[in-house]
């Protein structure tokens, strides 16, 4: 499978709020919008992004639209994200997307936090070279409850 990377087009969102509305793979990511149906909210979140610094790029997988990885946050403190379409799990495609976003965005260190049940997201970041170095809990909307979390750190 070609996994890609390009720029975010306004015709992405549709396709990123569709695959963000998942039950299955909000449970998994745990920690996601309060209402992950309300489209206004989503845009809302979008523009933002799309008007920061953030480095937000749209994975592609044989052509298709598949998901979304971004690097965003303050220096010193940037923090890597990416979101894969539930029928490519499995499949290596997050994390040929998080290569292609870090062998774009140099710098160094970057974070990442995930769900402490969530061994597939911690196995692609780890692929990936970021390690454990903390654990905390948090709130995780698609829970409804605190839950564990790791944060990984990727060094220079």
């Amino acid at each position: 499978m070609d996994v890609v990377l390009r720029a975010v087009h306004d015709s992405d969102l549709p396709v990123f709020f569709r695959q963000m509305s998942d039950p299955e793979a909000l449970h998994m990511a745990a920690f996601t919008a309060k209402d992950p149906a309300d489209r206004d909210a989503f845009d809302a979140h979008w523009k933002r992004n799309r008007a920061s610094d953030a480095v937000l790029r749209t994975v592609l997988a044989d052509g298709d639209v598949v998901g979304s990885a971004a690097v965003y946050g303050e220096p010193e403190e940037r923090e890597v994200t990416y979101w894969v379409d539930r029928a490519y799990w499995g499949r290596s495609v997050a994390t040929a997307a998080l290569r292609a976003l870090l062998a774009e965005v140099r710098e160094r260190p970057l974070y990442a936090r995930a769900a402490a049940d969530n061994t597939a997201s911690r196995r692609v970041l780890e692929k990936c070279g970021f390690r454990v170095t903390a654990t905390a809990t948090g709130f995780a909307n698609a829970r409804g409850e605190e839950i564990d979390e790791v944060v990984l750190t990727l060094e220079g």
